[in-house]
């Protein structure tokens, strides 16, 4: 190899490190504004005299928002700067969260929730379509993986972070540190301004429209994706929510063990998204990996519900499960691009990833619903049922792109 050819590759290695560190960042702080609310609910309800129910209706809001207008969002991405818009949605979330704290009224801070739903619908399809369109083949399953890894890092960084900023600042100071945190973050990307991550706007031709337009969200590759990404939804949501009251409802294990053995499991999950992305740049067999993650969450699932477990074996197979969910991440996000045609990227993955907003309002209804009636084991046949269906969903997924 020739001396060119090898700065020509660093420098491209460069190009790629830098824009999956910006998206990953941005991915970050969408993750992380998921949870600002949640440590803090207890202040803000003191202050604001307003019920529980009430102010869980500011997170119904935000991801009612984000569900109803993320697949429209794709469509904008596609067409227009993916970099501009990605900025616009980190302010706009921003802005909600500025606009929250500096105004005292309940009413405006559900309409500021509401306004960081919208932020929030432009975070999937943007940057999946700058990490498709721009990072080389050979290393896109590792930059859909740090891409992930950083998503989860912010949903973990979140609760403890608020948690400090509010006792030195109060609940207010601290939605105001977090606005900040994303006011850096969207600077950082408007002055990256590079062909890497400013191609020109992907502009279907006339008589293509249809077909890269909503027909194509309905063809049977992405429907079926959508209901993949709904079932690891159902069974993400239904661990993380309700793993902790079902394991002490079902064998009487005790709060603070359960607790651990969850923070373990999350973990241990972004420790086997790295993982999964190294094992996505290594085969193209995508579906097999997935269907093999999926088979092991399932069965750890089973025995979660079917065995009293002591503590050191509860953790082993939380962790167990943590890592297979883990693991299917970056080859989910490859068999999506794989069946996603070119200039399609931000209405697809803005669609496919709706499944998660959609499980996020669904799941606590069922999962809820099984612990009032005294079904905690239920619980978890019904996710281990939800990740066993994911296997036949890859099973009927067409292995070609939508033409």
């Amino acid at each position: 190899m020739t001396a060119s050819a090898d700065l020509s590759l660093g420098a491209r290695r460069s190009d790629d490190i830098r824009l999956v560190t910006a998206v990953s960042a941005a991915h970050f702080i969408s993750h992380y504004y998921m949870l600002v609310l949640p440590p803090l609910l207890a202040f803000v309800r003191a202050e604001y005299g307003v019920s529980y129910t009430e102010l869980g209706l500011t997170l119904t809001v935000f991801n009612a928002v984000s569900a109803l207008l993320q697949t429209p969002a794709g469509f904008l991405v596609d067409r227009y700067n993916a970099r501009l818009i990605l900025v616009a949605g980190l302010l706009i979330g921003a802005a909600g969260l500025a606009g929250a704290a500096v105004i005292d009224s309940y009413w405006v801070l559900l309409a500021m929730f509401g306004l960081m739903g919208l932020g929030n619908t432009v975070y999937h399809p943007a940057d999946y379509v700058l990490l498709s369109r721009h990072v080389s083949p050979a290393r896109i399953g590792q930059a859909y993986s740090v891409h992930t890894f950083a998503g989860l890092l912010g949903s973990a960084a979140a609760p403890g972070s608020m948690l400090l900023l509010h006792s030195l600042f109060g609940w207010r100071g601290a939605f105001l540190g977090a606005a900040a945190l994303g006011t850096v973050v969207a600077l950082v990307l408007l002055t990256r301004r590079d062909n890497a991550m400013d191609p020109a706007p992907s502009r279907p031709r006339t008589g293509d429209a249809v077909d890269t337009g909503w027909r194509l969200l309905f063809s049977t590759p992405i429907l079926v994706s959508f209901v993949f990404y709904l079932l690891l939804a159902f069974g993400n949501f239904g661990l993380t929510t309700f793993g902790v009251v079902a394991l002490g409802a079902l064998h009487g294990t005790p709060a603070a063990t359960a607790n651990v053995a969850l923070s373990v499991n999350l973990f241990m999950a972004a420790i086997g998204v790295l993982i999964g992305g190294l094992i996505a740049a290594r085969t193209a067999r995508h579906g097999l990996i997935a269907a093999l993650g999926l088979l092991c969450a399932g069965a750890t699932t089973l025995v979660l519900g079917a065995a009293d477990l002591g503590a050191l074996a509860l953790i082993a197979v939380m962790s167990l499960t943590g890592v297979s969910f883990g693991i299917i991440m970056p080859s989910r996000d490859m068999i999506v691009r794989e069946v996603t045609p070119p200039g399609a990227f931000g209405k697809v993955f803005g669609f496919v990833t709706n499944g998660f907003n959609i499980g996020g309002i669904l799941s606590p209804l069922l999962f809820g619903a099984l612990m009032d009636h005294g079904e905690p084991r239920l619980v978890f046949w019904v996710i281990a049922a939800g990740t066993f269906a994911g296997v036949a969903t890859l099973a009927l997924m067409p292995r070609r792109r939508v033409a």
